[in-house]
């Protein structure tokens, strides 16, 4: 598959509320192998449509647990649970953490890439990295929600970040 280039805040793409999809299809297989491909080239553990460029309802996650690769089309938390605080990242900001505020536990419901509908419950780092991405979706970043910001340059990648 190809690696794609991250697009960087301020690109307005970050900003807009990503489209719905409504065809299953070769393109949008193609859209979430690629975005896979760039998460993990990254080193990364989310990675939304539009950190790519492109304004879909599509992630990816993977937090390194036993779920492994969790690809979602038109992702929508249903229910959220309990809170956490904790540092974020995000690949579209690079150097720059900050500590959030989010649900502990979630309930998400989406489609998978053949147009499936299935739920998933998330908690914990999982919860986190959802919420972090359903954001994305909907032109949050976590500067808007972080109560607290700071250098992340010398930070594990895997810890906290998306």
């Amino acid at each position: 598959m190809a690696i794609r280039l991250i697009v960087q805040n301020p690109d307005p793409v970050l900003r807009e509320v990503a489209k719905e999809v409504t065809k299953f299809n070769a393109n949008l297989h193609k859209l979430l192998d690629n975005m896979a491909d760039t998460m993990y080239h990254a080193e990364g553990v989310g990675l939304a449509a539009p950190q790519i460029g492109i304004s879909k309802r599509v992630i990816v996650v993977d937090v390194g647990d036993d779920n492994g690769l969790i690809e979602m089309v038109n992702p929508e938390i249903v229910e959220r649970e309990g809170e956490q605080f904790g540092p974020e990242g995000c690949l579209s900001i690079q150097n720059l953490n900050g500590d959030v505020r989010r649900a502990n536990k979630i309930r998400v419901r989406g489609q998978n890439r053949d147009g499936e509908t299935f739920e998933l419950e998330a908690e914990g780092f999982l919860a986190r990295a959802f919420q972090h991405e359903v954001d994305h979706l909907n032109g949050i970043l976590f500067i808007d929600l972080a109560e607290e910001l700071y250098d992340g340059s010398a930070r594990d990648r895997r810890e906290g970040e998306e």
